[in-house]
């Protein structure tokens, strides 16, 4: 048994149980995924009903699954206690904190069975992925500077049989010391935020090195919680010389889809309900963007049914099963001009990338809209844009927006992040 196996037995999660039961899961999605979604929406469904009353109320009258509520994260900003299902505590529960990216944290529990079938999961979906856990991981995410939490989260890396290299650092003698930690380690597949990777991997072109050269045990980069463009992707496969893996998750539910980055992804049928709805709560057809809801089929210490994650995407199926076709960020990343017009941040994070490429010397870019005829764009760089390339993005901008606006573009030396490492590239501040 690996650390983090043992260490979730011996803090009372049934890993070993969980296993057996997915093996289990899993031969009943493949033998009739449609029966099985019924029947496991119904029981996690009946199960909140009956035994939690926070989830009554929100329910309500109900005929059903399609008149269900659709569970957002401010009906959660309230007490745990408040949420949580007859016979559960603080004592008998895996508790946790979201992430806060969407602006709405709160904390959210799983029962100890639930929380061991999720990281079953995690590692049979890498494994067959063909990634061996059984190598370290290379993580690159962020870590408390200091204090306790600091030493908590190295302790779950040495348990995890991971090493974190430090992000918020982005300098060449940082990244000098990551190659020597590569030359010098056996590391079997790189796992991290998309842009902490990407500004590795153009580290890496820059000095004309390919990581799996002078690390041939690597085999796989997994990119999470960021959304990955196309030229970054091809810069990813370049200087790290192995596939890329594209993994979509929530600290709420662990992985939701995975899968190589130039594929659809692969939902975890298993253990999670999928749907994409508009903005009225309706199911669009196959293949249409609109809002992901999820339900958690085993959470039966607290309801996420039919629950609001915050991104947009769309369903296809493949064999019958349902697959994660497109992915596009978050729902409220949009622009407001002055004429009421929304303009999807993801459209025009194409443009300003495409134009900032063009430079050669670009690392980061930050979009920020302080008012609806104000933008201003923060990049991190070797020097400072000239004049003819801050026109040429102001009039890209300008004639993708359509209208005046006033953009205003900034060299700075490093870009904030969220305590854990995220980069969010767009902020609309009213």
């Amino acid at each position: 048994m690996n650390l983090t196996n043992l260490s979730l037995r011996l803090s009372g999660y049934p890993i070993a149980a969980a296993k057996r039961k997915l093996q289990q899961l899993q031969a009943e999605v493949e033998r009739d995924y449609s029966a099985y979604a019924e029947a496991k929406k119904a029981e996690i469904l009946k199960h909140h009903l009956s035994k939690n009353s926070f989830y009554q109320d929100l329910a309500g009258k109900f005929t059903d699954w399609d008149s269900l509520p659709v569970l957002t994260k401010s009906d959660l900003q309230q007490p745990l206690k408040n949420r949580l299902a007859l016979g559960f505590s603080e004592q008998n529960i895996h508790k946790h904190k979201t992430s806060g990216s969407s602006g709405n944290p709160f904390i959210f529990a799983k029962d100890k069975f639930a929380h061991a079938l999720t990281w079953a999961s995690i590692q049979d979906l890498y494994t067959g992925l063909g990634i061996d856990i059984r190598l370290p991981e290379a993580r690159f995410y962020g870590i408390p500077k200091s204090g306790f939490e600091h030493y908590g989260e190295r302790l779950k890396d040495v348990l995890s049989n991971r090493y974190r290299f430090p992000i918020f650092n982005a300098s060449s003698e940082n990244f000098e010391n990551f190659i020597r930690h590569f030359k010098t380690k056996k590391y079997g597949y790189l796992n991290g935020y998309t842009s902490s990777l990407v500004l590795f991997a153009r580290f890496l072109a820059e000095k004309g090195v390919v990581l799996k050269e002078i690390c041939p045990s690597l085999t796989h980069c997994i990119v999470t919680a960021e959304i990955l463009f196309p030229d970054d992707l091809k810069l990813l496969e370049n200087q790290f010389g192995i596939p890329v893996i594209n993994e979509y998750g929530a600290s709420e539910t662990g992985i939701i889809a995975i899968g190589n980055a130039r594929s659809k992804l692969q939902i975890d049928n298993r253990l999670i309900f999928v749907e994409i709805l508009d903005e009225h709560n309706r199911s669009v057809p196959e293949g249409v963007l609109g809002k992901i809801v999820i339900t958690a089929l085993f959470n039966k210490a607290h309801p996420f049914i039919r629950y609001e994650i915050g991104d947009l995407g769309a369903l296809n199926y493949k064999d019958d099963l349902p697959v994660l076709s497109k992915l596009e960020g978050r729902m409220g990343d949009y622009a407001l001009l002055p004429d009421g017009k929304k303009i999807p941040a993801l459209a025009f994070y194409y443009v300003t990338k495409e134009i900032i490429n063009d430079t050669g010397a670009v690392k980061e870019f930050k979009i920020n809209q302080s008012q609806p005829d104000t933008f201003e764009i923060l990049y991190v760089a070797d020097h400072v844009f000239a004049e003819s390339e801050i026109q040429k993005l102001k009039q890209a901008m300008l004639h993708y927006f359509g209208q005046d606006v006033t953009i205003r573009v900034e060299r700075k030396t490093h870009l904030d992040r969220s305590t854990r490492g995220k980069l969010k590239q767009f902020t609309r501040s009213f």
